[in-house]
Parts: C-alpha cells; structure tokens; sequence
C-alpha cells in the first residue's frame, strides 16, 4: 500500500506504508546508485586494455591519461553546483538531475568519432555522475535509520564493484571484436544504470532532515514515521526523533553559520568537521588502489601478465574479489569504529605496496629468467592490497564524510570529498601511466611513504563515532564549540597586574 507523503518538492513520493519496505527501497538505492558509478568510472580500466579502443584513437600514453582523467575533471566541476542543488532544491532531485546528464552524455560518449568528443562526454558523465552521488550521500545520510545508516549508506560506494565487475564482463565479452563496437557496446551498458537509480526516487520519502530545515514540519514528521515506524506519527519514539531533529536543526540555525565555504573555512569547529570529512576523499584516492583500478593492464605487465585475455579476466577477478572484501569491511566498521579500521587498514597497505615493490623490481632486473612463483606472487599481492583497501576505503568513502558533518555543511562536506578525490584522481590517473613506464617498481615506494603519512594524520585527527546518531555526533562538536567559547571568554576576562592595581587605589 502506497501513501502519498508531500516532498517539498516537484518530485512526487509515494512511500509504502511497511518501513521495512522503506528501509529495503533505500537499500535497493543506494545498491543501485553505486553499481551506476562503478561502471561510469571502472569502465576505461577494461577499455584501456582494449586494441580496438586504443588503435580507434590512435591513443598514447598521454592521451590514455587524459580519457581516463576526464570523468575526474567533470567530478571537479560539479563541486561548486552539487551543495547548491542539494540544499536548495532537496535532495531527491538532485539524484535524479545528476542522473538525467550522465544519460544524456552516455549517448554522446557512444557516438565519439575523435579524442575531443570522447573527452568531453566524459567530463559530463563525471559532472553528472557526480551531483547523482553527493546527493546521495548527503540523502541515505539523513534518511535511513540509525541502526542501519551504517550499512545504507556503506552501500553506496560498496556496490562499486559489482558495477565495475559486470562492465568488465560486458568488456571481455566485446573484446574480440574488430569493430568499434568492441568499445562502444559497453559505453551504452554504463546509461541502463542510471534509469535503475531514477526508477527508485518516486517510492521513497524527501530527507526529513531537509524537509524540517525547509519548514515542511508536518512532511518531515511523517518521513521519520514512514522510514522507521511505519507510518504512524503518533508512536512516542517517532515523535522523540522528530523532536530531536528539529532542536538540531535549531540549535545549528542559532549559531548563525555562514554556510559559504568562506564561512565554513572560518568557523573552527565547522572548518574541523569540514577537514576531517572531507580527507577521506584524498587519503581513498592517494592510498595507492589508483593503479588498480584505472590501470590493471600496466601493472600487470610489470608483474609480468602481458596477454590481453588474461588482462581482462584478471579484471574481472579483481572486481569480483573486491566486493566481499568490502562488505566485510563494513562488518569490521560496526565493531572497531571508523578510526581504527582505517589506521590497521593503512598499517596493512604500506605492507603490501612494499612487497609489490620489491617483487617487481626483481622481475624488472631479469625479466626472461623469472619465474611463475615470482610473477604469480606479485599479482597475488596485488590482489591482497586491492583487497585490503576495499575493507575501509571503499565504505569510510561514502559513510564517514556526511556523517561527521551537521546538517548545513554536510552537502557542502560530500562535496569537497568528491573534490579532493577527484583532484587527486586527476592527476594521478594522468601521471601513473608515466610514472610506472619510467620508474617502474619505485612508485610502489614512494607510495607506501605516503602511506605512513595518512595513518599519522588519522590517527591525531579523526573523531570516533561509533554507533551515534547524527545529533549525538553533534553533541561532541558542539561540546567542543561550548569550551572554546567559555576558554576565549576567559581569557578575555583575566585579570592583569593593571587591573589588580586599579582595584585597590581610591577613587
């Protein structure tokens, strides 16, 4: 039974009345928006080892990073746009506007004819792709249960891999194929996806958090009903959430935040949950998984797998190896908390780049005596990293960010993520085809120090979180913001020698 729940919006929603249903529509949701952004983003990891690709455009190792770093590009440009949309416009539309121009430049990105076109759809499909993903974020942030926001929104980037795997599929199939259709087949599977994640919007309710903040009190009351009390806004514990939710968003409304990044940037607890948010998008995309994902084929040639077939089932193995180890990952989050997974998961990847360091370069310095042992070991240590990685990175990406932040930066938090994961893909994606042609198995190294780096700074910056609500994290940064204002006042009020003397003389 569907009931009719007022969005704020143009978008209409008519919700189950179940909230199991509810919660299995979010899910669905958020399965389905993150197998749509692992096949937009994976797909040139299985293009890139195609000849009938590669020889169309006559491509090189600059121009492979430049497709590549397209859809990065377009991730970029819609930072600025994607807090906006979400905010303003709410949350549902967002999803499905960001979706309706990945679409659009699929279709473009199937028709190419030169480099130039090629790029260009690319860069869309990025833009739009990503406005469709932060608003996602931001939204199963605000909506799913607590009890299962863990797992809701894990999903958003867990399910990468099921996207990447079945467009490595779809790519394997292809790939025997003279035509150009050997590559242009798969760039239309990639727009299936996003009419999946548009078919969902219509049966699952506005973020009650927005619509409060939007003042349509009665629409978000029911929202809170409709997602975890089936409906029914008289349940004393629904109406304790509510309650909860409004006062939060009071609360933040009273401190008068100005919601520019100029503003967040100036405010100091604001600018420390924008910061420790927001890392998660450079430390994923820097951890070292860049040439993995974008560039199996290279690596495996350094390891010594040059045969394309092996090349592209190798991909595909990965992807499928991938998506166990994150939701296992996503186990490891509800029982260690966000922090330590992270630092253990980190401890592990400088161990595994190292050991890929050193069995490469054995392989680099007598490449037709090595033996199976050696090439079959590195690609196995690959895959461990690759592995290890996907435990924290591929969920922390999509959890942590919105749910360190409050409600007026948390669009804006999502946003700068996706910004330092794209900028850091950009020029990674650009420089890793070079840099494994000219330094080979040192990059690894240089990596693996980076590494060391990341978990220095999670270990003295990030807040724990584990098992709280959005308002209780709240309460730990506004605690924060309540000692900082009683210290500066304080020390605004302490006495000096002039003072102490000023009291005693006569007046």
């Amino acid at each position: 039974m569907l009931k009719k729940a007022e969005s704020g919006t143009w978008l209409p929603a008519y919700v189950p009345g179940s909230s199991n249903m509810v919660v299995i529509l979010l899910m669905t949701s958020s399965m389905t928006i993150s197998t749509t952004y692992g096949v937009y983003r994976s797909m040139l990891n299985g293009l890139n080892i195609l000849p009938a690709y590669v020889d169309y455009f006559d491509l090189n190792d600059t121009t492979k990073g430049l497709h590549t770093a397209a859809i990065f590009i377009g991730g970029c440009l819609a930072t600025p746009f994607s807090g906006l949309l979400c905010d303003r416009f709410g949350r549902r539309p967002a999803i499905l506007w960001g979706s309706l121009i990945a679409i659009a430049f699929m279709a473009v990105q199937t028709a190419a004819q030169n480099v130039a076109m090629f790029i260009v759809a690319r860069v869309l499909i990025g833009f739009g792709t990503a406005i469709a993903n932060i608003a996602s974020g931001t939204y199963l942030s605000e909506t799913f249960p607590n009890k299962w926001r863990l797992w809701g929104v894990s999903m958003l980037n867990n399910f990468y891999y099921v996207g990447a795997l079945i467009i490595a599929v779809i790519t394997l199939s292809t790939s025997s194929w003279e035509s150009s259709w050997a590559w242009r087949l798969p760039s239309v599977a990639q727009g299936m996806f996003s009419v999946f994640s548009i078919a969902f919007l219509p049966f699952i309710p506005e973020s009650p958090r927005w619509l409060a903040y939007r003042g349509h009190h009665e629409a978000a009351r029911l929202a809170v009903a409709l997602v975890g009390f089936n409906g029914n806004v008289e349940d004393p514990a629904s109406n304790i959430l509510y309650e909860q939710i409004v006062k939060g968003i009071e609360l933040e409304r009273s401190q008068k935040l100005n919601v520019t990044i100029w503003g967040i940037i100036k405010d100091p607890v604001a600018r420390r949950r924008l910061l420790i948010g927001s890392s998660t998008g450079i430390f994923a995309s820097t951890a070292g998984n860049v040439i993995a994902t974008f560039y199996l084929g290279a690596e495996l040639k350094t390891a010594g797998i040059t045969n394309i077939k092996s090349q592209l089932k190798a991909n595909i193995v990965l992807n499928a190896w991938c998506l166990p180890c994150a939701l296992a990952g996503t186990q490891f989050i509800s029982r260690w908390g966000r922090k330590s997974t992270a630092i253990i998961t980190e401890i592990l990847l400088i161990g595994c780049l190292l050991t890929i360091g050193l069995l490469t370069k054995k392989y680099a310095e007598y490449p037709d005596h090595a033996s199976k042992a050696l090439v079959y070991g590195n690609v196995a240590v690959m895959f461990l990293f690759q592995g290890i990685y996907s435990i924290a990175w591929t969920p922390l990406f999509s959890l942590y960010p919105p749910e360190i932040a409050n409600f007026l930066i948390r669009a804006h938090t999502v946003a700068i993520t996706q910004l330092g994961q794209n900028l850091c893909g950009t020029i990674l994606v650009l420089v890793t085809p070079i840099a494994l042609q000219t330094i080979g198995w040192r990059m690894y190294v240089i990596n693996a120090s980076w590494d060391v780096g990341i978990a220095v700074l999670i270990w003295c910056f990030w807040v724990e979180i584990k098992g709280k609500s959005l308002e209780e994290i709240d309460k730990i940064f506004d605690a924060e913001r309540e000692r900082d204002t009683v210290a500066n006042s304080t020390a605004f009020e302490k006495p000096t020698l002039l003072s102490g003397v000023r009291q005693v003389l006569p007046t």
